[in-house]
């Protein structure tokens, strides 16, 4: 970032000198300005996704967890059922409230399977965002470069450009908000 102010601060010196590149520093350094804050937008929205993968993650794990309680219940009713016992009536009781476990795990398992997908739709929204903001970040940096050659050039044609598609990183940046 130092080098960019110094690179901003020889390029107001260079404007000082000709006045009728003034305009194209003020865009310079407005482009600088934008940069800066997309790219922290888009870091920001990167570490978003990156804590919801790790929600997901953990979410389909707990549902996971959840699937082999229920298996395990069920295998254990199972055999409750077929395995002769001294108290028939106490290992029907413990059959009753296995597979009363099991079917609770059943419940769960559905409601963490929604959650699931809601985390997983709420990671793809997150990602998109991200993308948008870095290209939105590739096309002013792009235009910051191609107005600068307006200072090496004389020619009024790169400045017109970097406003295109600085224009084009703005539209592209801001329609990360847009997204649902």
């Amino acid at each position: 970032m130092t080098e960019e102010l110094h690179e901003l601060h020889e390029h107001a010196e260079h404007a000082r000198e000709h006045p009728d590149l003034a305009p194209v520093t003020l865009t310079m350094a407005v482009l600088a300005v934008l940069v800066a804050t997309v790219s922290l937008l888009g870091h920001r929205t990167h570490t978003e996704e990156i804590i919801l993968q790790n929600k997901v993650t953990d979410q389909w794990s707990y549902y996971q967890a959840k699937n082999i309680r229920l298996h395990t219940d069920e295998l254990f009713a199972d055999l409750a059922g077929v395995v002769t016992s001294k108290d028939a009536e106490a290992a029907a009781k413990l059959q009753e409230k296995v597979r009363s476990e099991a079917d609770r795990y059943k419940d769960e398992k559905k409601e963490l399977e929604a959650k699931g997908h809601e985390l997983e739709k709420e990671f793809a929204l997150t990602n998109r965002k991200a993308d948008r903001f870095d290209l939105g970040e590739v096309f002013l940096e792009i235009a910051l470069v191609i107005t600068s050659i307006t200072l090496l050039s004389g020619r009024r044609i790169f400045w017109h450009l970097g406003l295109l598609l600085a224009t084009a990183g703005i539209v592209v940046a801001a329609s990360a908000w847009l997204l649902h």
